[in-house]
């Protein structure tokens, strides 16, 4: 039943790949344990035995989100399950997630991606200009890394100065991007085009010999030009997705417009990055305020 479950993730709900693939691995450790245990599969299981598994990924320090994101694979299934009429009650209803303490997102400050965009100098020539149009866009736009991956030249409007992007659950999008990064695409695409000749990919980002981009490329990336500017401890292109919303909402962007741009499903999910302004905002006070 794991099979069909997964089936119906992928070509009805549309998830993605990694999705699949995290529903794939929660599912079969499950029905593996409860096997091993209990000489019976997730189909048969009860509250006390899928809570004893969970138990058993707790003694063996597992993160409390790891397991949450287990209990949420728990109960899809099982909801799955009901829908097929497989089984007549969830041994998942009762399950609770976990506490979680609560992580603001990593950005990176203005000043420093300042330094990072006018001051540090690129490689010349096809790499040096690829690597700085990664970096501009993924913090000019907040995209996220598969999104950017999967952008090709025709996704940019040239003319009206936006890009269509494709998100989660193959919902659609269009994100303004201003001039000069429409600019410095145009340039981009006439260097590639010479420089890869004969290998040329419609795919925006690409490798040095004119592949399609992967995702540890783009870490590696992000990673080393961060890395000049910047002693946060997380260097990824999330970050930098994070660093597009923080900087957005410091600067009086209506919450909603940014929920639109991040391609967000509900207002919970933005929210995370007011708390980052709010410190902002009670530092202004503080200095300030005469009675503060």
């Amino acid at each position: 039943m794991i099979d069909s479950f997964l089936k119906y993730l992928q070509f009805e709900k549309r998830l993605s790949p990694h999705t699949l693939t995290s529903y794939k691995s929660d599912l079969t450790q499950a029905e593996s344990f409860l096997s091993s245990e209990f000489s019976y599969g997730l189909k048969d299981a009860n509250y006390q035995a899928l809570r004893t598994w969970l138990i058993h990924l707790v003694e063996q320090g597992l993160e409390s989100k790891s397991v949450n994101r287990k209990i949420a694979s728990l109960k899809s299934y099982y909801k799955f399950l009901l829908r097929r009429e497989e089984i007549e009650k969830s041994p998942a209803d009762k399950l609770k997630p976990l506490k979680t303490p609560k992580m603001l997102p990593s950005f990176v400050r203005e000043s420093e991606m300042t330094t990072l965009l006018d001051q540090i100098p690129f490689p010349e020539g096809f790499v040096g200009v690829r690597d700085k149009l990664i970096l501009d866009f993924l913090y000019g736009t907040g995209i996220r890394l598969s999104e950017l991956i999967n952008l090709k030249d025709e996704d940019i409007n040239f003319y009206q100065g936006h890009v269509k992007v494709l998100g989660k659950r193959n919902k659609e999008r269009v994100i303004p991007i201003p001039a000069p990064l429409v600019e410095e695409v145009r340039k981009y695409i006439l260097l590639k085009k010479e420089h890869l000749s004969e290998n040329f990919s419609n795919f925006l980002i690409v490798t040095d010999e004119g592949g399609k981009a992967y995702p540890m490329m783009i870490y590696r990336t992000v990673k080393a030009y961060l890395n000049m500017v910047t002693s946060s401890e997380k260097k990824s292109p999330h970050v930098l997705r994070h660093t597009f919303a923080t900087h957005l909402l410091n600067k009086g962007a209506d919450l909603n417009a940014v929920k639109d741009l991040l391609g967000h499903a509900n207002l919970a999910a933005t929210q995370v990055y007011t708390h980052n302004t709010l410190d902002k905002l009670k530092s202004v006070y503080k200095q300030a305020h005469p009675k503060a």
